[in-house]
């Protein structure tokens, strides 16, 4: 980060982590973790028909990823009355979850959410099944990995009870820029990767990064000074309609504030809403960018 300030570049992160939004050059283009975690909650509360009906519990990684979903997860937990019931943190390479599933399952867990990457993903989901141990799972953006949906040693019944929190779209979801995006990966990308929600994202950061590129040259100038500039001006955006709008202009950068509720649909290897675009009826977390 020093490096990208000294020198005024900007680099759009594969992240949406509150540190992220916190410096200018690392514009997060979707909602923080935070809100996402929150939006679980609301979600969680809402499914089980009341907090006093929701015994929650996460599992979380040590990342600034990890500590974003725990601060979203504790402030909705609190605002809504919600007993927190288990927290674990797990470690980087962790292979076995055994001890994880087991707390939760002691703790009488019902709803819980995965603050981890796909590499844990599958194998607490696995060995919950194993244990005959099926709470509502919800996991933040980067627990899911679009391979899963054709995983030879993860069966769809392990995802039975998983839904994904989001404010990006989905791989083949029915908005504006989506057949652009599906002609210029068949024609530039197939041969090089699988479809997988991580590229899509890419592209749709590449978007906005010349969006803002077009927007310098149409002041007419393209110094690094003049594209950061250009950058900021973004306001209720919606990159050809892959994202909801988004905001570069305030900082600390609150890009976007609505995130949704997906569960996946094996058959057709997509998605269904289950729960709409919405904002966390939760006040913000101290971890959030004001």
């Amino acid at each position: 980060r020093p490096f990208l300030k000294k020198d005024n570049i900007i680099a759009f992160p594969a992240s949406l982590s509150s540190q992220m939004a916190e410096f200018e050059q690392t514009p997060p283009i979707g909602p923080p973790y935070t809100h996402e975690a929150r939006r679980a909650m609301d979600y969680a509360v809402e499914k089980a028909g009341g907090a006093d009906k929701v015994k929650a519990a996460i599992i979380y990684d040590g990342s600034d990823y990890g500590k974003d979903g725990l601060a979203g997860w504790q402030q909705a937990a609190k605002e809504h009355g919600v007993t927190i019931v288990a927290e674990r943190a797990i470690k980087p390479g962790q292979k076995d979850f055994t001890a994880e599933v087991g707390a939760l399952r002691e703790a009488g867990a019902t709803d819980v959410l995965l603050t981890v990457l796909p590499s844990s993903t599958g194998p607490i989901l696995g060995t919950a099944a194993k244990m005959q141990f099926m709470p509502n799972w919800i996991g933040n953006t980067p627990s899911w990995v679009d391979p899963f949906f054709a995983h030879p040693k993860l069966p769809a019944v392990v995802f039975t009870k998983f839904v994904w929190v989001t404010g990006m779209s989905y791989w083949g979801e029915d908005v504006p820029g989506m057949k652009d995006f599906l002609a210029a990966y068949a024609k530039h990308g197939k041969d090089l990767h699988r479809p997988d929600f991580y590229v899509l994202t890419s592209y749709v950061q590449g978007i906005v990064a010349i969006e803002a590129l077009r927007r310098a040259i149409e002041a007419k100038d393209l110094t690094r000074a003049g594209f950061v500039k250009a950058l900021r001006s973004i306001d209720q955006y919606d990159a050809n309609g892959m994202v909801q709008a988004i905001s570069l202009k305030s900082f600390p950068y609150v890009t976007g504030t609505k995130t949704r509720i997906l569960k996946p649909d094996f058959e057709k290897k997509s998605w269904t809403v289950v729960a709409p675009y919405a904002e966390p009826a939760t006040p913000k977390t101290a971890a959030e960018p004001k």
